[in-house]
């Protein structure tokens, strides 16, 4: 299954950035049982931070763009978990997202759905996963969007 994802995500035009190091007291994953829970990855590129707010400089279209950079960087994660092998992905179990936005923003789904929807497109079914996604008032560094997963592998 392992040259099945990396073909895919050939296919779909996507490499897989450098798993971030934490930026403070934390581990950027703990393996436990066949469960990976990552800690939440925060919105950025190409070494840049994705930063803005939801309602105010940022609209839902550069949201999901953020969120999806936050899901690249879990998929890095995750990769690192599974020793460089995405093949042993079982399933994506859980997103949890969690969006920087104005009190009046009420889009925070589709927001994250950058994210949902890159894990679908990757993984197909095995990538359907239950969800939050959560607005709040500020995030790490200003960033727009942060998003922690949970993920079964064998």
């Amino acid at each position: 299954m392992t040259i099945a994802i990396e073909s895919r995500l050939a296919e779909l035009g996507i490499t897989l950035p450098d798993a971030p190091t934490p930026a403070a007291n934390y581990v950027p994953y703990l393996v436990i049982g066949d469960m990976v829970h990552i800690s939440g990855q925060i919105s950025m590129a190409d070494g840049a931070l994705i930063k803005g707010r939801l309602g105010d400089d940022l609209d839902v279209a550069a949201g999901a763009n953020a969120a999806r950079a936050c899901a690249l960087n879990l998929l890095a994660q995750l990769k690192s978990a599974c020793g460089g092998d995405l093949g042993r992905l079982v399933r994506v179990v859980k997103l949890g997202g969690f969006v920087n936005s104005t009190p009046n923003f009420t889009d925070q789904p589709e927001v994250v759905n950058g994210a949902s929807n890159l894990m679908v497109e990757v993984f197909g079914d095995a990538g359907r996963h239950a969800r939050s996604a959560v607005g709040v008032a500020a995030l790490p560094r200003g960033v727009a969007v942060e998003i922690e997963g949970l993920f079964q592998i064998n």
